[in-house]
């Protein structure tokens, strides 16, 4: 078995005329550049969960999900180069006994059978009521034996052990630290590792009322704020003028983003150095979390609909993926 080795990212300006009227200099952390498909934070949530499994023995890791997630991916990936058998429990069973289909649809999903993980659909009453139960976990052990359990977009407080790991001594500069929030635990480590001169803005890319709790209860630091301004309506909702921010910011820089997490936190951090939220003088570092495999499933939608799509090239071009 291979084992996961310490990775560090690199920072890159941003040039674009607002950041040059407003004096505010702007960098990406690049940690969708960790690896080439267990990129950003999940990398950094897998990685000592990985660690931990092994030295307690397990050959199996159980996780959960939606059909385009990144954490799915991720996992899978994660399991067929580091010798993991990998078991995704997909929220929905409208394609229960119809993967093969929905494979051919479902760019994440056919990856995810690529590397080797097996999928179990649920309804999603059962997913959304049960899944953390002690009683549907056992249930899931009598069914595929003995398991590791990584929970939902892979936070517990080894991820978070994790994330801690995206800030190093070379980010001390910046004021400001930004990243999209999904279930918290990457915004958790970045505050439990700033600096006590920064302000960490965390962009949550749904519409919630619950994030701030599950933040409290991994971060060690107060110096954090949640902006829900710019989540677009919900989880992977998405308009056309976020589409046209993110295929303009990649023609002018060369950095792609993803319309569900980074695309809506660049946006609304563009916008509020539009608006003057930002002092001139202003350093800030933008944490890159990866999950550009969720854009060729957009991408999908949106063609479907005739809309103007994501003019980055896909995730999955190297042609790992069966067609």
């Amino acid at each position: 078995m291979h084992v996961l080795k310490p990775k560090k990212s690199h920072n890159i300006e941003v040039l674009h005329p607002l950041l040059n009227r407003k004096a505010i200099r702007l960098f990406i952390k690049r940690e969708d550049m960790l690896h080439p498909h267990i990129s950003g934070n999940k990398y950094r949530k897998l990685f000592y969960n990985l660690l931990e499994a092994k030295r307690l023995g397990h050959n199996k890791i159980l996780t959960f999900g939606g059909v385009f997630s990144n954490h799915i991916a991720a996992t899978a990936a994660a399991g067929s180069e580091f010798g993991f058998e990998t078991i995704g429990v997909i929220r929905g069973d409208e394609w229960k006994g119809r993967l093969d289909e929905l494979g051919k649809e479902n760019p994440t999903i056919r990856f995810a059978r690529a590397q080797g993980m097996k999928l179990y659909f649920i309804d999603r009453k059962t997913y959304r009521e049960e899944k953390d139960k002690p009683a549907f976990i056992a249930r899931l052990q009598q069914k595929f034996g003995e398991f590791y359990l990584v929970p939902q977009g892979g936070t517990n407080e080894l991820a978070v052990k994790g994330t801690e790991k995206i800030l190093s001594e070379e980010d001390v500069n910046f004021d400001y630290v930004t990243c999209a929030v999904g279930t918290g635990g990457t915004i958790a480590g970045i505050i439990n590792s700033s600096f006590s001169h920064q302000e960490i803005l965390g962009f949550p890319a749904l519409k919630e009322n619950f994030l701030h709790d599950e933040i409290n209860h991994y971060a060690h630091k107060n110096n954090w704020t949640l902006i829900r301004d710019y989540h677009m309506g919900g989880f992977a909702k998405i308009n056309p003028e976020l589409i046209r921010f993110i295929n303009d910011f990649y023609h002018r820089t060369g950095i792609p983003l993803d319309a569900v997490y980074t695309g809506k936190m660049l946006f609304g951090l563009f916008d509020m150095i539009k608006k003057g939220y930002f002092p001139k003088g202003t350093q800030i570092l933008a944490i890159h979390t990866g999950g550009l495999q969720g854009n060729d499933g957009i991408n999908i939608r949106l063609k479907k609909k005739g809309e103007d799509m994501l003019e980055i090239p896909s995730f999955y071009s190297s042609g790992i993926v069966p067609g």
